[in-house]
């Protein structure tokens, strides 16, 4: 059932209700451990048919497929699953025909002979499939072999081609415990970063045959993401190489299932490109990682110039690399000749300091990135544009406007008509050959920071701070000169102790009432709804109130029975800690785990909520140890004096008079705390400068 809640992108007690609601949902077909076990293909047929779950009907039938060869296991090495399924998806696509002929009822014997003898046929000099599938053939039976064949067949029906095929297998690898594959994975968003920096589409769109390389491929994920956005792969040659055998035909095997043409294709073994087809126009690659206690800056750099000597003039390459050599300031002396020579050498385009986790499988390294092109246009001569985006996500948005920067450089240089890149400086090579050593990052903000709208009217926002801080500075005054000074009449207490309470007897005796939260989908929430939702972010302060609203519309069709609070309903949640909040407006909606805490006025001895918040917020004994899963007690036993009704009215007029003096000094606090934010980044980022002090002239 957990597969199952995976399998539909669901939660696993979806799986429960549906089993307990629809009567037509696949029995159990066995059972392992005392865990109902179910058939794949029925549970599939019944999410397609009832429309529930959150996957699409093509991702279901391939995650079935997918989940029949990882149940393999047993039999099989991952090794051995990725490389015969690969192999026979492969074959498929060369005899342009499938594994199994459904019009003859061959045995397991007869079909996995049949698919040998056809690999045997067709991969004679051993490049693509034969290898892998003579070694499952020595090591399994033919009625394993015929299994994996149709495990192969069932995963184009659901890809629709070998190609989706294949790469949907590839997905799954870190499911199949392979690590060798995923360790030197990258994010999609870097992936797709990698690819709009080759701009490889618009060079195919040109109508010219483009050579693309990868002297470092090892499974060839960067150069599937680049070719997967052209569609001209007949003008496309691709060369590669990797010292390891297995991911050389791994990554043969899938340029050939992404459409690139078997005669302008060549995969070697080995740290040399093929490079009797041609010189490369495109180069992308990912340096060979090394663990930090075994990196060498120099050996980065050096495989860095080996890339650079691939490039004629108007040749194009990105490389991603470490950022200690790539960006970092270096100190030894041999690194940084070498740096500033390839600098000096006008054929860096652009550094840029990426952020980190974009290397799931390594989370503690740190990558940067440089596109070289060599013989760069005139204005672009004697210059480098330098960006840092270690403190941003890499988001679709700053990755299309990082790539335009770099794209629109690269096409016209130095541009005086303000198109000034983004996210990045342009900073002349001289001025960093005499830093020498120095970090190859931005020396200032970018300049459409110091032009853009934000930075402009900082002076008049930090004045409009000041005229606040001046308001509510006046109105704190006016209010101690009306009421004088904060004296609470507060006196020790001379008769016996007021009795105790709970308030669970509150509850008890009506004197409050319980009501429950309401869960509230996010993706209904918006900032400027109708009603403000009150979750446990707001009732502890994490979150401010009123940031969070939902429509009055979507509240009526999508929470028929949800109720909105009172004025002075007291909001309160245990999780993550005791919070209290008095929504002295009312018309809001309280999100579970929160609820609502509402008095009774009409009782003989009647609360407010003020009063009611303060001695629950004081009550002993309500904090959480360090480690413990619940609260050290339920709220229903929060111990507190009931009050005599005179003492609760004064007690409540002195803590209203504290709350009001507490909102003027915010008011001050939080103008002044703006007009300081503003200043720190208006001198930070070199837009601002302090002038004299007034004279003050005291009267």
């Amino acid at each position: 059932m957990t597969d199952i809640a995976a399998f539909a992108h669901v939660k696993r007690p979806v799986v429960s209700t549906w089993r307990r609601r629809h009567p037509d949902f696949p029995a159990a077909v066995s059972e392992s451990s005392g865990r109902p076990l179910f058939d794949g293909a029925q549970v599939a047929e019944w999410l397609i048919a009832s429309g529930l779950g959150n996957a699409a009907p093509a991702e279901l039938r391939s995650e079935l497929a997918l989940f029949g060869i990882i149940a393999l296991r047993e039999r099989f090495t991952a090794w051995q699953l990725v490389e015969t399924v690969g192999s026979l998806l492969c074959l498929r696509r060369l005899d342009d025909r499938p594994l199994i002929d459904p019009e003859t009822e061959a045995g397991d014997a007869d079909l996995w002979a049949g698919v040998l003898r056809r690999a045997e046929r067709i991969d004679v000099e051993d490049e693509y499939v034969l290898r892998e599938l003579r070694t499952i053939n020595a090591e399994a039976t033919p009625a394993d072999g015929a299994a994996l064949a149709h495990l192969a067949e069932e995963l184009v029906e659901a890809a629709y081609s070998e190609h989706g095929a294949y790469e949907w297998l590839l997905a799954a690898r870190s499911r199949l415990g392979l690590d060798i594959l995923t360790a030197d994975s990258v994010t999609p968003e870097l992936r797709n970063l990698l690819g709009r920096l080759t701009d490889l589409r618009a060079r195919l769109g040109e109508g010219a045959r483009v050579t693309l390389a990868d002297p470092n491929a090892r499974a060839g994920d960067l150069l599937a993401a680049v070719i997967a956005d052209s569609e001209e792969r007949d003008l496309l040659t691709v060369l590669a190489a990797d010292p390891d055998d297995r991911l050389t035909r791994i990554t043969r095997r899938r340029l050939l299932l992404a459409g690139v043409e078997e005669l302008n294709l060549d995969v070697q073994t080995g740290t040399d490109l093929e490079e009797r087809f041609a010189d490369p126009d495109l180069v992308v690659t990912q340096l060979p990682y090394r663990p930090g206690e075994d990196r060498s800056v120099i050996a980065a750099l050096t495989e860095l110039e080996r890339v650079a000597y691939l490039l004629r003039p108007g040749c194009t390459a990105v490389v991603l690399g470490p950022a200690d050599a790539l960006v970092d300031e270096l100190k030894s002396t041999e690194a940084a000749q070498l740096r500033t020579a390839l600098l000096r050498e006008n054929i860096v385009e652009s550094v840029i300091a990426l952020p980190g986790g974009v290397l799931p499988f390594r989370p503690g390294y740190r990558p940067a990135l440089w596109t070289l092109t060599r013989g760069p246009v005139h204005q672009a001569v004697g210059k480098v544009l330098l960006a840092d985006i270690r403190a941003e996500p890499l988001t679709p948005h700053v990755s299309t406007r990082l790539a335009e920067d770099v794209l629109l450089w690269r096409a016209e240089g130095l541009r005086r008509d303000g198109h000034d890149p983004r996210y990045g400086r342009v900073v002349p090579v001289a001025d960093l050959d005499r830093a020498f050593r120095g970090p190859l990052t931005p020396p200032a903000p970018p300049l459409p920071v110091f032009w853009s709208t934000e930075v402009a009217e900082r002076p008049a926002l930090i004045a409009e701070a000041e005229a606040r801080l001046e308001r509510a500075t006046a109105e704190a005054r006016a209010y101690e000169k009306q009421r004088g000074p904060y004296r609470g009449p507060v006196l020790r207490r001379g008769d016996a102790l007021p009795p105790r309470t709970t308030l669970g007897r509150l509850i008890a005796a009506h004197r409050v009432t319980r009501l429950p939260g309401h869960r509230v989908d996010p993706a209904h929430l918006v900032p400027d709804g109708h009603h403000t939702v009150l979750g446990p972010g707001e009732v502890t302060g994490e979150r401010p109130v009123g940031g969070r609203r939902i429509d009055r519309l979507v509240l009526a069709t999508e929470y028929e029975r949800a109720a909105l609070t009172e004025p002075g309903d007291i909001v309160y949640t245990l999780a993550p800690r005791l919070g209290l909040y008095v929504d002295h407006d009312g018309f809001s909606v309280v999100a579970f785990p929160a609820r609502i805490l509402r008095l009774n006025r009409e009782t003989a001895r009647p609360l407010t909520p003020r009063v009611l918040a303060a001695l629950l917020g004081a009550a002993r004994g309500t904090a959480r140890s360090p480690g413990a899963v619940r609260a050290a007690r339920r709220i229903e036993d929060y111990q507190l004096p009931d009050l005599d009704p005179d003492e609760v009215l004064r007690f409540d007029a002195l803590l209203a008079e504290a709350e009001r003096r507490e909102q003027l000094l915010r008011a001050q606090a939080d103008a002044l705390a703006e007009a300081r934010r503003l200043t720190i980044a208006g001198l930070a980022d070199g837009t601002l400068t302090v002038g004299s002090a007034p004279t003050h002239v005291t009267t």
